[in-house]
């Protein structure tokens, strides 16, 4: 990273620190659970956990795929927790800055980082993917995982993260998809539970192509329950993870929205079986 370049981090970095004492002020207590946004993101953000298709293995492969290395300067919107870019900052010595539209997401980052002792190179703030807050040709790679799929309009958000791209720069997604034609009633149980718009893989093969980026790759993955388990195991710090089940049995007791949000989790048997016959996942990597 050059001169300019550490700069601007430190400028960017300064404006982030500005807003910390605000954004700190919205700490949902245990005891708040009435407060508790039950959604799934909002559920997540509550408990200190989200994961992403393909985990950690995913999260490698995205790196690579965006060429991040040690002093390259990185974008992760949707940052959830801040696992992601602790992980990148921790393991390839690379700057970081995490977006989410969520607060209490941005909140969970923060400590995450503390935690982690990379608060000095990784920076969180709260912002859209539709409307990204940073300057043209800022970032070496902008990268989101599971998270476009949430974005209402996916188009304008692509063209965002392209437009804070830096030339020759990469931009990598890894999102679910549809292998396959779905039944109508996994369509009609995923939007419910999860929301979003599940995409087929030419679908972001064309998004991404339509915002201008070039040596488009595509590699798709089936889902396969278990792996899948053990990559969000690996991918989920274990005290959180620990921590989390208190917390879900307390919701339960306690919060009859979240009952209510519980038994829609669960899946007709129809459902079950075809869950994992028709999802999937892909990762798309462009430069610009």
């Amino acid at each position: 990273m050059g001169r300019a370049e550490i700069k601007r981090f430190q400028a960017l970095s300064k404006n982030i620190h500005s807003g910390e004492k605000m954004g700190n002020k919205k700490r949902l207590p245990p005891e708040g659970i009435s407060e508790v946004d039950i959604s799934y993101f909002g559920v997540q953000a509550y408990w200190g956990i989200t994961k992403h298709m393909g985990g950690l293995r995913a999260t490698r492969e995205i790196a690579e795929l965006c060429h991040i290395s040690e002093g390259k300067y990185v974008l992760d919107v949707g940052c959830g927790i801040g696992g992601t870019p602790c992980y990148l900052t921790k393991g390839y010595g690379c700057r970081v800055v995490g977006v989410d539209v969520s607060e209490e997401m941005v909140n969970r980052s923060r400590e995450k980082a503390k935690k982690k002792g990379v608060e000095d190179r990784v920076k969180f703030r709260v912002a859209d993917a539709q409307d990204l807050p940073f300057e043209d040709a800022l970032f070496d790679a902008v990268i989101g995982e599971s998270i476009t799929t949430f974005v209402k309009d996916k188009q304008r958000a692509a063209s965002e993260y392209v437009r804070a791209t830096k030339p020759g720069g990469y931009v990598g997604l890894n999102e679910c998809i549809w292998i396959g034609v779905p039944p109508p009633e996994l369509v009609e149980y995923m939007s419910r539970t999860m929301g979003g718009e599940f995409l087929t893989s030419d679908d972001w093969r064309k998004l991404l192509e339509g915002s201008g980026l070039r040596d488009i790759v595509v590699r798709t993955y089936k889902v396969r329950a278990m792996r899948q388990f053990a990559e969000e195991i690996r991918q989920i710090d274990f005290r959180d993870f620990m921590r989390a089940w208190p917390m879900f049995f307390s919701l339960l007791v306690r919060s009859p929205a979240f009952r209510k949000y519980g038994r829609e989790l669960v899946p007709p048997l129809t459902v079950i079986k075809d869950v994992f016959k028709y999802l999937g996942y892909g990762i798309y990597v462009g430069r610009k």
